[in-house]
């Protein structure tokens, strides 16, 4: 252990860990051909096996990890690697040793009994497969079981029966960025002369949300950014390290997004495991650190790229050691079409140079013998015009592929955080607009059923949300900010600061739309606003943001505004009519009046129904701030339970994490100001025990003060008028 803190200490003093080459590639490097790899297993039928071997065919990639462990030798998973080495994939095996076994390695007779299974497994299968690993999350003692002095023995015996068969070795296969264990057992394993031929670590980037985010686990949210510790400078960091103590050789075996991770703050979570492969695996490959990354598992519920549909989770993490496929039943996610897209345009290519890595939007150029590649996507929620990036003629030129690999008719407008590749010509020299970057302030929500495009005509500028290209210029003609007007007093649903009227969807004349528009401003306001998005834009944002998290709203159609407003007042936000039954406020007021039911529904129901709605939307980060009884609609289904949706976006604010508890009350206590006390109560008691907490004196302050500034406002109210007149 002294050895360990002692390689440690002279490690970080001598100021090696702080990687200078920052987080950016550097380019001018060759992804290698076999860089992208994956984890396979199988079940005890036989059929499972050629499913594999299929679904592997269908990726069209050759490295394969497979985890093998006592007993192996005589089962399912010995007859796969068979199979596998017989349809010639390139097996990484990877030796996990059980748990008890791990733990008891301080003991003469497990590490016999471990060394007759790493014999006997080189013997059988040692010239037939590209390497062994040895190590599986060793820096996890409460999944693989050893301590410090138990794995270097493990090691120690594995390594000289490696050797003696002359088998490629890797190791110790460290989870996730925590570079002291890389240190001290990359230093004890050359000071025993027992150096791997790779070094592993599998390179998890799933705790800092997106792939090319800060790692807020070192140091913290707020002081995450001055570490700089991203995706490539981890990479970075870890190859120097291994290169320091003589192997410079690094591999990332497995990582993954688990989708319940996903599903903590966004709804689409198929999508997102899909957009971070790519934006991962590409960040990967364009590092140059690492000369080879594999994704696994294949087949599984909880992370797989296909899913078999059983929901059980195994008692070891399937990261330490991935046994059997489950299930029966496969469904292929869209993370499988990202892969496969990936494996055939990037590896065996050569990386030009990252174009643009201007805060959120990413531009990197790869070629190959037939064409130039660049992957071009954002963060999380945001959006660049294409047309900002490139030149028009560049553009008309491009053969556009989707994360997913379909060949577009044409480019997209915006580049959003699922990554596109623009293709052409291996000579064509194709210019990247130094000062794009992410249009200010616009989030976009990727994942629905729609496609956006750019607005930007006459001095006006927004975006369209349509199905096609022939419906977003139908709406384009029809919705022309220049031409809308007034609103018509016969459709007017409100005129205060805001205008708020209906118009017939040009989609449908049955159907009608919202459009929204400031009208009046107070002087303080039309201030402060100055320095904000439009209305327009804010109201488009919630809305857009509410839905990526899986929040029911009015659908958004468009938004535009005019370029260089001063009055404020010329935007227009503009969604779907929602047809509700009646709002919150509606059934509060009755309650408050004295109804014991509403509708038919019992209050408790009701709360009950409520509660769970704003658990999820708080719980995915949205604090509304204008959380009213009247801007939550309820539709009453066919089955007696209420569907809620949400209007008025355009105060909302968003958080990459739950929504603090005192955000919470805020929105709370606006929300039950029409309530009566004992319902009130009720409420929250249903809300706080959704959190695993009691509604306590602290948290019912804020509900009284609030309800006191509410009933001071209303006896203003008349004494404000009387001034005016």
């Amino acid at each position: 252990m002294w050895q360990f803190v002692r390689a440690n200490l002279a490690y970080m003093l001598s100021g090696k860990l702080r990687s200078k080459k920052g987080y950016q590639p550097p380019g001018g490097q060759y992804v290698p051909a076999d860089f992208a790899g994956i984890g396979v297993a199988t079940a005890a039928d036989p059929a499972i096996d050629d499913k594999v071997i299929g679904y592997l065919q269908e990726l069209d990639i050759r490295q394969v990890r497979l985890d093998f462990t006592y007993g192996d030798t005589d089962n399912h998973v010995a007859r796969f690697l068979e199979k596998l080495i017989a349809h010639d994939f390139n097996v990484m095996l990877h030796l996990v040793q059980p748990f008890a076994a791990a733990k008891a390695m301080h003991e003469t007779e497990a590490q016999d009994e471990w060394r007759n299974f790493v014999a006997d497994t080189l013997q059988r299968f040692g010239s037939r497969i590209e390497m062994l690993e040895i190590g599986s999350t060793i820096n996890r003692k409460r999944w693989a079981g050893y301590t410090l002095d138990g794995f270097i023995n493990a090691w120690g015996i594995a390594y000289n029966e490696a050797k003696a068969a002359n088998i490629k070795l890797a190791g110790p296969n460290v989870t996730d960025f925590e570079p002291p264990y890389n240190i001290g057992l990359l230093a004890i394993l050359k000071s025993r002369n027992q150096l791997p031929d790779i070094h592993t670590d599998n390179l998890f980037s799933e705790r800092c949300t997106e792939p090319e985010r800060d790692d807020h686990k070192i140091l913290g949210h707020r002081l995450a950014p001055l570490g700089g510790f991203r995706l490539v400078k981890k990479a970075f960091v870890l190859q120097e390290i291994g290169q320091h103590f003589g192997v410079p050789v690094l591999h990332s075996p497995s990582a993954f997004w688990t989708l319940p991770r996903i599903h903590r703050i966004l709804a689409d979570g198929e999508q997102k495991q899909a957009d971070y492969l790519a934006r991962y695996m590409l960040l990967c490959a364009a590092s140059g650190a690492l000369h080879h990354a594999g994704w696994g598992p294949l087949i599984c519920h909880r992370e797989g790229l296909i899913d078999d549909g059983v929901e059980a989770y195994p008692k070891l993490e399937r990261i330490t050691h991935y046994a059997s496929v489950l299930g029966k039943e496969f469904r292929i996610r869209p993370a499988f079409h990202a892969y496969k897209t990936f494996a055939r345009l990037i590896p065996g290519s050569f990386y030009e140079a990252c174009l643009d890595d201007a805060n959120g939007l990413e531009v990197h150029a790869f070629s190959n013998e037939n064409q130039l590649i660049h992957a071009v996507w954002t963060i999380n929620g945001r959006a660049a015009a294409l047309q900002d990036i490139y030149s028009g003629s560049d553009l008309a030129q491009a053969i556009c592929i989707t994360r997913d690999g379909k060949v577009l008719s044409q480019p997209v407008d915006f580049a959003t955080e699922s990554p596109v590749y623009l293709c052409w010509p291996k000579d064509r020299r194709v210019t990247v607009n130094p000062d794009a970057k992410l249009i200010p302030d616009l989030a976009l929500h990727a994942h629905t059923d729609k496609t956006h495009f750019l607005y930007r005509k006459d001095g006006w500028r927004g975006a369209i949300l349509a199905s096609d290209t022939k419906e977003a210029q139908l709406l384009r003609d029809r919705l022309d900010p220049a031409l809308i007007g007034a609103p018509p007093k016969e459709t007017i649903l409100r005129k205060a600061r805001n205008a708020i009227w209906t118009i017939p969807d040009p989609r449908d004349p049955t159907r009608k739309l919202v459009i929204k528009q400031p009208v009046r401003m107070h002087p303080h306001k039309k201030l402060l606003d100055r320095f904000k998005p439009s209305k327009a834009l804010r109201s488009w944002n919630g809305a857009s943001e509410l839905l990526r998290r899986g929040i029911e709203t009015a659908r958004p159609v468009a938004y535009f505004e005019q370029i260089g407003d001063n009055t404020l007042t010329k935007n227009y936000y503009i969604c779907e009519y929602v047809a509700a039954d009646f709002s919150v406020r509606d059934i509060f007021s009755a309650f408050a009046d004295g109804a014991t039911e509403y509708q038919g529904i019992t209050p408790e129901a009701i709360y009950r129904q409520l509660a769970g709605y704003l658990l999820l939307m708080h719980g995915r980060g949205a604090f509304f701030r204008d959380l009213s009884g009247g801007n939550i609609l309820v539709k009453l289904q066919a089955d007696g339970r209420l569907a809620f949706s949400l209007i008025d976006t355009g105060r909302a604010h968003f958080y990459l994490r739950g929504t603090a508890l005192s955000k919470r009350i805020s929105d709370l206590t606006r929300i039950c100001n029409k309530l009566h006390g004992t319902g009130r109560d009720r409420f929250m008691q249903i809300y706080m025990a959704g959190m695993h907490r009691d509604f306590g004196l602290l948290q019912r302050i804020p509900f009284h003060v609030y309800n006191a500034k509410v009933e001071f406002k209303r006896k203003l109210k008349p004494v404000k008028k009387f001034l005016r007149r």
